[in-house]
């Protein structure tokens, strides 16, 4: 079994001096990465937050998840990334993805995987002190570049296969299904052969939905909405494992639910709108329960051989502040699940 690092994509985003006094905390209870959401409405400046985390940490790894080609242009990024890595060399990580929920609330569309790949090129080739061709006078250069890791968040076979082409690493998002993760590596594996890549070079890490809490009927609830929510976007997770959508059409259905069922503002009701899904679907798209329970579920991943070298326990639904009474998420999964591995 492989000892993997942990990270958490949520943190005190109120100002940046509680982003980066949470950051030091979370470095404080052993967490391996910070990450902070970049959607512009929603989240305060991602790399101004990041800036202030990276300067009061020592040894944690900092950095967006996840960034989009949509709201910023890759040279934007490129830039931004690598001034954020000049206060601590080393120490910062860009996530990628198509936009999503961060752009639909913008009115514009999410990228195309072309649109992602080309990106991420531009962006590492930027960071890497290269001179890119562009339709200008002179070649584009980027006068402070920094070789900053770039991971894809993917879960589509298409997305997948191009974040093996051409990312330092990925996070794989398809739930928590054995089936499921292996066809999703396999697809980073096949994508980087395509390109010539020494498959083994690019690192693996998986996003897990999870829904701490000893109330078996809110979990099932919250897990329901977690399962389909991977279903709006990829119904091709629940065919791999052969599990049927025995309900009314998901596009009727997301009439109900806004902005999308990962991210609806109630995640009880809206798994109340699919609660014709089984309770194997809540097995196969989250982790849930008591945290005993999910230590035994990250044993279980991680007994399946894959090369699993971090892990992001996504919080549903995100916890209140501490400071309204809420529960402390980082210190109790830190404590209950971090001794186990």
């Amino acid at each position: 079994m492989t000892q993997p690092a942990f990270g958490l994509n949520r943190l005190d985003l109120r100002s940046p001096a509680h982003f980066a006094a949470d950051a030091a905390r979370l470095e404080s209870l052993g967490w391996s990465y910070g990450f902070i959401p970049s959607s512009p409405l929603l989240v305060l400046d991602p790399y101004v937050m990041l800036a202030e985390g990276l300067r009061k940490t020592r040894s944690i790894v900092l950095g967006p998840l996840i960034e989009n080609p949509v709201m910023r242009h890759p040279a934007v990024i490129a830039g931004s990334i690598a001034t954020v890595d000049r206060l601590a060399p080393g120490r910062a990580v860009l996530g990628m993805g198509v936009g999503d929920t961060a752009v639909r609330l913008m009115g514009r569309r999410p990228a195309t995987v072309a649109e992602l790949e080309e990106s991420i090129r531009t962006i590492r080739g930027l960071n890497a002190g290269e001179r890119l061709a562009v339709d200008a006078a002179r070649p584009a250069v980027l006068r402070h570049a920094a070789r900053v890791p770039v991971w894809v968040a993917a879960q589509g076979p298409k997305t997948l296969r191009m974040a093996g082409r051409v990312a330092d690493g990925v996070f794989i998002r398809v739930g928590v299904h054995e089936t499921n993760l292996r066809l999703a590596v396999e697809a980073v594996r096949a994508g980087a052969a395509e390109a010539g890549r020494d498959p083994g070079e690019v690192r693996i890490g998986c996003v897990f939905h999870t829904v701490v809490d000893d109330d078996a009927d809110r979990v099932g609830r919250i897990g329901r909405a977690m399962a389909a929510g991977y279903y709006e976007y990829s119904p091709m997770l629940f065919d791999h494992i052969g599990m049927a959508w025995n309900g009314p059409d998901v596009e009727e259905l997301k009439r109900r639910v806004w902005p999308d069922f990962h991210h609806a503002r109630d995640l009880e009701a809206a798994g109340e709108v699919v609660s014709f899904l089984p309770d194997a679907a809540v097995d196969a798209f989250a982790l849930h329960g008591p945290f005993p329970a999910i230590v035994e579920q990250i044993r279980t991943i991680l007994d399946y051989g894959l090369p699993i070298e971090a892990i992001v326990p996504h919080p549903m639904p995100t916890p209140p502040p501490r400071e309204e009474g809420g529960f402390d998420y980082a210190r109790a999964f830190a404590e209950a699940v971090f001794p186990a591995f």
